[in-house]
């Protein structure tokens, strides 16, 4: 399987940016450069990951989260465009421009990031999809070099294969009121 990758950079300065990424701070922030990376893979079959966070569509993933996913039901169009909003990074899923699947992260870009609503609609499973879209978010971008952290009732193979495995006895987790 080829896949062609395609790396975007910009300018740290806002203003001079055409395409504006979410600044990750990395080991290079701590000496003052700035990660503005952001990539746009393109996938056999006429798809594509692409983590410009402009291009997701946030009634589709609002549609898939609050409508058909087990972990985010009814969850409010309000909250999923703050967790857009608010993502250190998110990946999309396009089949000709459509997204068919999604991925964010929330990091504090030094030592930890959480990997959420993770989703590929199901009539588009079952072809490596979901694999790439979860190597595309932990391993390849600009948080590969932090612990990673997630929950799931389902998917524990497709995860395993990114070393994630059970908990140490130091995890606590507290849910919400």
């Amino acid at each position: 399987m080829r896949i062609r990758r395609q790396m975007r950079t910009s300018a740290c300065s806002r203003e001079t940016r055409v395409r504006q990424s979410r600044k990750t701070p990395t080991s290079s922030a701590v000496s003052g450069a700035c990660d503005t990376r952001a990539v746009k893979r393109s996938l056999p079959n006429g798809f594509e990951l692409d983590d410009d966070p402009a291009r997701v569509d946030v009634d589709a993933v609002h549609r898939y989260l609050s409508e058909e996913s087990y972990w985010a039901k009814g969850r409010s169009r309000e909250t999923v465009e703050r967790l857009l909003r608010e993502a250190t990074r998110v990946v999309g899923l396009y089949h000709d421009g459509r997204q068919v699947g999604f991925a964010r992260a929330f990091s504090d870009g030094v030592a930890l990031a959480y990997l959420a609503d993770v989703y590929v609609l199901p009539e588009h499973r079952r072809r490596g999809l979901g694999v790439e879209l979860v190597r595309e978010m932990v391993e390849n971008g600009p948080l590969s070099h932090v612990r990673w952290v997630l929950h799931t009732r389902d998917a524990h193979a497709l995860y395993r294969r990114y070393r994630f495995g059970s908990p140490s006895g130091r995890l606590m987790e507290r849910p919400p009121a």
